[in-house]
């Protein structure tokens, strides 16, 4: 058993070094239910009550390194506009957002959080409740496992994921609002299926659900192919979210306009691997 990871992950609850435990393949297969039919699965406290102390203050003693910004993005995330579309295609369909990210380049070498993400005992577990194998760690250095920052007013508008796969550990929860709402698998590769969204976008509620998360609660999420959005974030409270990613090809990073827009920089890396995405969506 690794001896750190027992110090941030309730291991008696949830063995995760051992999938052949039956506890885990219990586990497991519950995810993967829940997976295939929603998209998304939340095991409650999965992070013990000190780690998630010691991730709240790595956060907060890095708070001015956090890139907050406000602007209007469409549901791939993009803020410019195409005329050559259809007046109410998706893609023409702005909403506000106003959040921010400690990027994962800012994380210190002995963070809790990055040294989760990179164990294996946890993308193996993963891999297992998502039923895909294999997954890799995201290759962006500034987006893989970065805390995403909502403060009072803050809001994160309806959108996909650059990524196929997002964990989100609840870090701090608001006093209100800042509530996750999902559309389940409501694209897939080579089909955007626009009239749908579309559909969401207008405020079509029919497929929408919602999930409450409480600090400690770990969630595994399809973010690629489904469309999602945080309500904004009401009280004094602000809301922190770590948000770890994997993907299905380890060569994939951010498109720069997505790095310098959410992120607040362009890296080489991003310029070097800037390709046309083999699943055929809009990233």
């Amino acid at each position: 058993m690794n001896d750190r990871l027992k110090t941030i992950v309730d291991l008696e609850k949830y063995p995760i070094y051992d999938l052949n435990s039956p506890i885990i393949k219990n586990l497991i297969k519950k995810c993967k239910k829940e997976l295939d039919q929603f998209s998304c699965s939340t095991i409650p406290n999965f992070i013990l009550p000190k780690s998630l102390e010691i991730m709240n203050l790595e956060l907060k003693k890095q708070l001015n390194e956090v890139y907050m910004s406000k602007e209007s993005i469409n549901a791939y995330l993009y803020a410019k506009d195409d005329p050559t579309l259809a007046k109410d295609h998706p893609k023409r369909i702005f909403m506000s957002r106003y959040n921010g990210y400690l990027n994962s380049d800012c994380f210190k070498e002995d963070s809790e959080m990055k040294y989760l993400y990179e164990t294996d005992e946890l993308l193996k577990f993963i891999s297992e409740c998502l039923g895909v194998s294999p997954i890799f760690r995201w290759a962006d250095p500034l987006a893989c496992h970065a805390y995403n920052v909502m403060k009072p007013d803050g809001i994160l508008p309806w959108h996909f994921d650059s990524c196929e796969f997002t964990l989100s550990l609840m870090i701090q929860k608001p006093e209100k609002g800042g509530i996750f709402e999902y559309c389940p698998d409501i694209r897939g590769p080579g089909n955007e299926n626009f009239e749908e969204v579309k559909k969401v976008l207008n405020g079509d509620r029919k497929r929408v659900k919602q999930l409450k998360l409480e600090p400690g609660d770990l969630q595994i999420f399809k973010g690629r192919f489904t469309l999602h959005r945080v309500t904004k974030v009401e009280g004094q409270n602000s809301r922190y979210m770590c948000i770890p990613a994997y993907v299905l090809d380890p060569y994939r990073v951010n498109t720069p306009e997505h790095s310098k827009a959410i992120y607040g920089k362009v890296l080489p890396i991003h310029i070097e691997r800037n390709k046309a995405r083999t699943d055929g969506l809009t990233d």
